[in-house]
C-alpha cells in the first residue's frame, strides 16, 4: 500500500469576464423584448411578464460579482442569451481538451512532473461536450501520456470523487501518478433567460496531480482519507443530454431541458447532509474541527458556505479558514473547491490540516482530508 498525495494543482481561467452590471443590462433588455413580443398574452393573463434583475439581487442571493466565460458575446445578446461556441471539426482538439491542456500543464509544473510520469487521466466534470470518445482519452493523447484514461460525472462533486478514485488507485499500486482534470463549461447549460438563476455559473478548468508520496516533491499534501456519499434527488437537474434531438416536442425552447434547481429545498436538504458528512469524516480520522487550518468548500453560494462552516466549526469561520472565490469565478461546479485549494494553500506549514469538500446534484458529497507534508 502506498500513501497518496496531491503534489500539484493548476487552474485555467478564461480571459473573458461578465460583470453583474453587464449581465443585468443584457437580461433586462431580454425581459423587455419578451414582454413586448408577448404583450397580448401577458395582458390576457396567459403568460406572466418577466421581471427585471438587479446587481443588488444577484449579490444578495449569491455573493457573486463576476464570472469568467468562454464566450460572452452570445450571452450578452438579448436575442441570443447563450454562449456562441463554434462547431469544431473532428480533427481539431475539443474545447474541453484545450482548456484541460492549460490546467494540466500548470499542475504538472507545480508537481515537478512531466506527462511521462503520469499513468492515468481522469476527466471529472458535470457536463461533457460529447458522449464519446471520452474527453479524458483526448487529453491523454494530446499530452502524450501512456496508460489509460476515462471520464466520470458526479455533477458538482466530480472533482472530489475523481480524487478519491485516483487516490485509491495510487494507494493500491495501480498507478504511480494520476491527473484529475475538471473542465467546466457551465455557461453552456445555464438558462440565462431565467431571473432566478441567470447569474449562477461561470467557466473554468482545474487539474490536480495525485501520486505516491515516495515520488513526490517536498511540500505536497498527504491524502489522509476520502469520503463520498450520494442520495438521489431531482431538486438539481439538467435533462439536456445526448437524447435531446430525439424528442419530438419542440425541445429546443423547453425550460426544463437546461439547469433546474429548487433552491430553497436544496438549501434545507443539502446543508445538513454536508455538515454531518464533514464532521463524521473528521471524526473518523480523529480530527477535531478546531484542528483544521482551512476548509476549501464547493463554491455554490456564499450563504450556503457560511452555514456549513459555522455548523462544522461551531462558530463563524474567519475568512482565511474558509476562503471564497465565487465572487470572482461564480459557481464553477466541480472545479470550485479545487480553485479555492489551488489559490489558498501555499501558506500551509508541515502538519497543517485541511479539508476539501464538494456537494451538489445527485445529491452528492465528497470530502478529502489533507495534511501538509
Amino acid at each position: 500500500m502506498y500513501q497518496p498525495v496531491i503534489s500539484g494543482s493548476g487552474v485555467f481561467t478564461p480571459e473573458q469576464t461578465i460583470t453583474n452590471e453587464e449581465l443585468v443590462v443584457a437580461f433586462n433588455a431580454y425581459a423587455d423584448l419578451y414582454n413586448a413580443e408577448n404583450a397580448a398574452a401577458i395582458k390576457a393573463g396567459e403568460l406572466p411578464a418577466k421581471g427585471h434583475s438587479s446587481v443588488d439581487f444577484i449579490v444578495s442571493a449569491s455573493g457573486i460579482h463576476q464570472r469568467h466565460v468562454m464566450d460572452k458575446t452570445g450571452i450578452l445578446d438579448p436575442k441570443v442569451m447563450h454562449p456562441l461556441l463554434r462547431q469544431r471539426s473532428d480533427d481539431e482538439p475539443g474545447i474541453m481538451a484545450e482548456m484541460a491542456l492549460d490546467a494540466c500543464s500548470k499542475a504538472l509544473k507545480d508537481a515537478n512532473k512531466t506527462p511521462a510520469d503520469i499513468d492515468i487521466v481522469i476527466v471529472a466534470a458535470s457536463n461533457l461536450e460529447r458522449a464519446y470518445p471520452a474527453v479524458a482519452i483526448e487529453v491523454q493523447d494530446l499530452l502524450g501520456i501512456e496508460g489509460f484514461a476515462f471520464d466520470m460525472n458526479v455533477a458538482c462533486s466530480s472533482a472530489t470523487f475523481g480524487i478519491q478514485a485516483a487516490a485509491d488507485m495510487v494507494r493500491a499500486g495501480t498507478a504511480k501518478a494520476v491527473l484529475v482534470v475538471n473542465p467546466e463549461i457551465c455557461s453552456g447549460h445555464l438558462e440565462w433567460r431565467d431571473r432566478d438563476c441567470h447569474f449562477i455559473f461561470g467557466d473554468v478548468c482545474t487539474a490536480t496531480v495525485i501520486e505516491r508520496k515516495d515520488t513526490a516533491k517536498s511540500g505536497h499534501f498527504e491524502i489522509l482519507s476520502t469520503k463520498c456519499l450520494t442520495k438521489f434527488s431531482n431538486n438539481i437537474r439538467n435533462n439536456n443530454g445526448f437524447l435531446r434531438r430525439s424528442r419530438p416536442d419542440g425541445v429546443a425552447d423547453r425550460r426544463d431541458m437546461q439547469f433546474m434547481q429548487n433552491g430553497r429545498t436544496v438549501f434545507k436538504q443539502v446543508l445538513p447532509i454536508v455538515s454531518k458528512h464533514m464532521k463524521d469524516h473528521l471524526a473518523q480520522e480523529g480530527i477535531q474541527p478546531d484542528q483544521l487550518k482551512r476548509m476549501w468548500l464547493h463554491q455554490a453560494n456564499k450563504a450556503m458556505n457560511d452555514f456549513i462552516g459555522k455548523k462544522v466549526l461551531g462558530r463563524v469561520p474567519e475568512p482565511h479558514e474558509q476562503p471564497n472565490i465565487l465572487q470572482d469565478y461564480a459557481n464553477t461546479s466541480s472545479a470550485g473547491s479545487i480553485i479555492a485549494f489551488s489559490k489558498h494553500s501555499d501558506d500551509f506549514e508541515t502538519g497543517d490540516l485541511g479539508i476539501i469538500c464538494s456537494f451538489g446534484a445527485g445529491y452528492s458529497v465528497g470530502s478529502v482530508v489533507l495534511r501538509r507534508a
